[in-house]
């Protein structure tokens, strides 16, 4: 009965590992679905069904209960993902979450104490107000009739003063010398308004795109054309995320999109936001170019070259002339976050979902914080492009850095293959067909969670490589071979993004045009394949301690 709610609705988002382990009594009954064992790491303490792990995420147990008519069984018993309100009770005090049907209900608690998830102090009777689905005492005759008008009276009056509220709010334009209405405490964490400068010359034009967080303006600075990402006041803690990204000391390369101020402002009357303000490519993203350009094999290669390049920067983890840049996982790839630059190549834009990811050196106190736990770790962005161990949510926890890396380079494979997929010189008749997103094909423009569960999952199928592809280059099978290296089904299986901008360059560069030194500083060798794979570090939680030497 578990398994139809899912656990993960059951808990909230994460927080940081502590740096101390709370130890919790593990349970988990036949047939339940969605474990938290990845929450934690197990002991085998020899105690029959039950077990006992130590919490990576919190300091807090919790356990699920469910009260049938005849008796309380357990469900589940284990670590939270966080430390939320409940988790400093020292015992387990359950309270009713879910009704999965008429004659049971379901109980959880939290407790921030050792093994305080053994037991429960009490659970409500049967039939008390607080149990969900189960009846109460019968009302007094025109009780309920008072009640309701009562309620309707208060909600009568929550309506009018949001009213009154939202259009106090709408009438707050920016100030001409004193700037936005700072964000509340409990919204930024400080008055971000108070660090970003007015930028009188900024001008917006029109509107590039829209999302979720922020619309992006094409516009002008100082006589110069750039993009604003203007973020509304709800986003303000979106806007310093990205910035902090942004601003590292390390970031600057030839095919990520150049950061070039913070400010605060807004287009026409609306609230003052903040701003961020980019290189602009007039060309546009990767998505419109293809739509409306086909392109030789060289253009092509120039692309793709490119697109890895900037994804192998990112994940790159280095110290350069005195400056750290930790490696950073973009997890959001999508042919509408790449953009096209003058000379044909690609730049990487749109770090909001970006995750810096831990090391080997110790990162300043300055660099971006950790993402908070399991919730946030596997946050992702464009579901088309998700990598399977997303969409099945089995991405590996214990080393997630790797992880979300190997996913990163799932999407990178769908790009390359929409850019391959408009080249002339890849088609006998060098007439490419109308360009499609990665997945369009098979499941048109708008695919569901479940459809790409169902075909990138389930069924491991990709999208389709016409026979063509293996024709024209000296490397018959080059193409097809890179595409399967970087979709593999197996996380494990895939390059690395250094290792794809090596085979691109093997594509772009044919063995008999270049010198034997050449050929194998960009050619990948069984040396080398350390580079090439991800490789899993040994350890406790390593899944294959013996890897397996694949020729390249």
């Amino acid at each position: 009965m578990l398994g139809v709610l899912g656990l993960w609705a059951l808990l909230p988002t994460a927080v940081q590992a502590p740096p101390s382990r709370r130890t919790c009594v593990f349970f988990e009954a036949p047939g339940v679905r969605g474990s938290t064992q990845n929450l934690g790491k197990l002991l085998d303490a020899g105690l029959g069904p039950l077990r006992v792990i130590h919490c990576l995420y919190s300091h807090c147990c919790f356990g699920i209960w469910n009260l049938t008519q005849d008796q309380a069984q357990v469900e589940m018993q284990g670590c939270r993902d966080s430390d939320e309100p409940g988790c400093e009770s020292p015992r387990c005090d359950p309270s009713p979450r879910a009704h999965p049907r008429p004659s049971s209900t379901l109980f959880t608690c939290s407790c921030g104490a050792d093994f305080c998830n053994a037991n429960y102090s009490h659970l409500p009777p049967l039939g008390s107000p607080g149990t969900p689905g189960l009846e109460g005492p019968q009302a007094i005759p025109g009780e309920s009739t008072w009640i309701t008008l009562l309620l309707l009276g208060l909600l009568l009056l929550l309506l009018l003063l949001s009213s009154i509220i939202l259009a106090l709010l709408q009438r707050k334009a920016c100030r001409v010398r004193g700037g936005p209405e700072p964000v509340p405490e409990s919204d930024s964490g400080r008055d971000w308004s108070a660090e970003l400068p007015e930028l009188p010359e900024l001008r917006f034009s029109q509107v590039i795109r829209e999302g979720g967080h922020a619309v992006v303006w094409a516009g002008q600075l100082q006589g110069k054309l750039v993009a604003v990402k203007a973020f509304p006041l709800r986003a303000v803690a979106q806007f310093q995320a990205e910035r902090a990204l942004y601003e590292l000391p390390g970031l600057q390369h030839d095919h990520i999109v150049r950061f070039i101020t913070a400010s605060r402002g807004s287009p026409g009357p609306l609230p003052c936001g903040p701003l961020l303000v980019l290189e602009l490519h007039p060309k546009g993203s990767l998505c419109h170019y293809l739509t409306q350009h086909t392109s030789d094999w060289g253009s092509s290669l120039r692309m793709a070259l490119s697109l890895a390049q900037g994804l192998a920067f990112l994940h790159e983890e280095r110290w350069q002339d005195g400056q750290y840049k930790p490696g950073i996982a973009h997890r959001d790839l999508s042919s509408q976050n790449v953009l096209i630059r003058d000379d044909g190549s690609c730049a990487i834009g749109d770090l909001g979902l970006a995750l810096v990811l831990p090391g080997l050196a110790q990162p300043p106190t300055w660099a971006p914080s950790q993402p908070r736990g399991p919730a946030a770790i596997m946050e992702a962005g464009t579901q088309r492009y998700m990598a399977p161990e997303l969409l099945d949510k089995t991405l590996d926890l214990q080393d997630w850095g790797t992880a979300l890396r190997r996913a990163d380079v799932y999407s990178l494979a769908l790009l390359l293959w929409e850019i391959m997929s408009r080249c002339r010189d890849l088609r006998p008749d060098s007439r490419p067909p109308p360009f499609r997103l990665a997945y369009e094909a098979e499941l048109g423009s708008a695919p569901t969670t479940c459809e790409l569960w169902t075909l990138a999952v389930e069924e491991r199928r990709r999208p389709h490589v016409p026979s063509t592809w293996c024709c024209f280059t000296t490397d018959p099978g080059g193409l097809r071979e890179l595409l399967e290296d970087c979709w593999d089904a197996d996380p494990e299986a895939r390059l690395t993004a250094e290792c794809v901008q090596k085979r691109l360059a093997a594509l772009a560069f044919p063995e008999e045009t270049i010198s034997p030194l050449l050929l194998s500083a960009i050619l990948p060798s069984r040396l080398q394949l350390s580079a090439c794979h991800f490789m899993v570090q040994q350890g406790p939680f390593s899944r294959n301690p013996q890897p397996t030497w694949t020729s390249v």
